[in-house]
């Protein structure tokens, strides 16, 4: 039997409520893996949203495994999207950020090793997507054809 959860996100704070594909993903069956701030900000909204998340995740009996954001990174604008689960899995391997905090960006490394065995792990400077709110699975996604 599968539980519902709802995911209340964070309300009129950007266009997607929360960028859900920024923040967890399903890995396999019972699996997530869950991007989360190293030292979350209580007045963040979305470090908030993101613990409520993890937590409710954890709740549904999920096998949950996080990963952390880094610290030390390329960019430091406030609003630069800095996920490690914004990746895109595709045949053979997986396409991932990496954004210059090397203990941080090996540590994604081995999650997605862990996750997705037997695909190569590709990790890419995106930097120009995070600097537009986005991610490598925001930047892949399928268009309807016309």
């Amino acid at each position: 039997m599968h539980r519902r959860m709802f995911i209340a996100g964070v309300r009129g704070e950007d266009i997607t409520d929360y960028h859900i594909d920024s923040l967890a993903r399903f890995t396999g069956p019972g699996r997530v893996l869950i991007n989360l701030p190293k030292r979350p900000d209580p007045q963040d909204p979305f470090h908030r949203a993101a613990n409520e998340t993890h937590d409710a995740l954890i709740a549904a009996g999920l096998d949950v495994e996080v990963i952390h954001e880094p610290t030390k990174r390329r960019v430091k604008a406030v609003d630069f999207v800095a996920s490690y689960a914004n990746y895109y899995v595709c045949n053979g391997a997986v396409i991932a950020a990496q954004f210059g905090d090397r203990s941080a960006d090996a540590a994604a490394v081995a999650a997605l090793r862990r996750h997705y065995p037997g695909r190569e792990i590709i990790v890419l400077n995106v930097d120009p997507l995070g600097e537009l709110g986005g991610g490598i699975h925001c930047a892949t996604q399928q268009m309807p054809a016309v």
